[in-house]
């Protein structure tokens, strides 16, 4: 065989095996990492999927089971994006990390409600009755004002989503809070006179807002649940997923799967 002829199978072979590398690294680039907590978020997730996948994406789901390793591992580049929580949480935990994350579509909204495995209605709550919320400073905040809500407690003026135990300024019945992380609150049912628990894992835990709730956030709660990523980046499969997860066909699945417990903010 000549070497011109060899030259030739040589050059359509490197052409080849480029051509093969490309296209393995054009598929690599449409893979979209996202971490959520299991529900609702990537319960959702596994609905936009196959919308994804029509336009050549696909959607790989991380599930976290709490509030805090979703956010590291985005900003270190192990997530390309994550859904599992409000804006309020998203901005003040950037802060506190000093991590540079935003959001982009605003998917919808879990109220915040008060469970209890002991009493049927609030009048029941004696004197010192022992009240679990959450201990991350955004829905601790968030579980305060809604037990003033609730008429159980006064915070201090103006405190807001910033309040902690320590901005109680009146509690007639000497309510002891007890700060218990989030994902722990519905197994402290059995301990504990009530509870504020997130809508996320009172879903995982089998109760319904609606159902099992003392009181529940009014409709028009601030907290909406978001799909977070990096700043700056440009990835263009980021602008499909935020797209989708806006779609129809997710609104539909939140009404007909959700019951009210989870309410689409769009």
């Amino acid at each position: 065989m000549s070497r011109r002829v060899l030259s030739v199978i040589l050059v359509v072979t490197l052409a080849a095996v480029f051509c093969v590398a490309f296209q393995v690294s054009s598929l690599a680039a449409t893979v979209l990492k996202v971490g959520a907590t299991p529900v609702p978020h990537a319960e959702v997730l596994r609905v936009v999927q196959p919308l994804l996948a029509k336009q050549g994406i696909e959607l790989r789901i991380i599930e976290f089971t709490d509030y805090v390793q979703p956010n590291l591992a985005l900003a270190s580049g192990d997530l390309d994006a994550n859904y599992f929580q409000h804006i309020p949480y998203l901005e003040q935990f950037s802060a506190d990390h000093r991590l540079n994350l935003t959001y982009t579509a605003k998917v919808h909204i879990e109220p915040m409600a008060v469970f209890s495995a002991k009493h049927k209605n609030l009048a029941d709550l004696k004197r010192g009755a022992q009240i679990a919320i959450p201990n991350d400073p955004t829905n601790g905040g968030r579980a305060l004002l809604l037990l003033e809500s609730a008429g159980l407690i006064k915070l201090a003026s103006g405190v807001g989503l910033t309040a902690t135990p320590f901005d109680i300024v009146s509690n007639p019945l000497n309510l002891r809070i007890v700060e218990l992380e989030a994902a722990q609150l519905p197994r402290s049912l059995s301990d504990v006179d009530a509870a504020v628990i997130n809508g996320n894992y009172a879903l995982e835990a089998g109760l319904s807002v609606l159902r099992d709730a003392l009181f529940i956030e009014t409709a028009d709660s601030p907290y909406v649940n978001v799909l977070a990523v990096r700043k700056g980046d440009t990835n263009p499969a980021l602008d499909k997923l935020a797209e989708v997860l806006a779609s129809q066909e997710v609104k539909d699945f939140i009404l007909k799967t959700y019951n009210g417990a989870v309410v689409p903010a769009f």
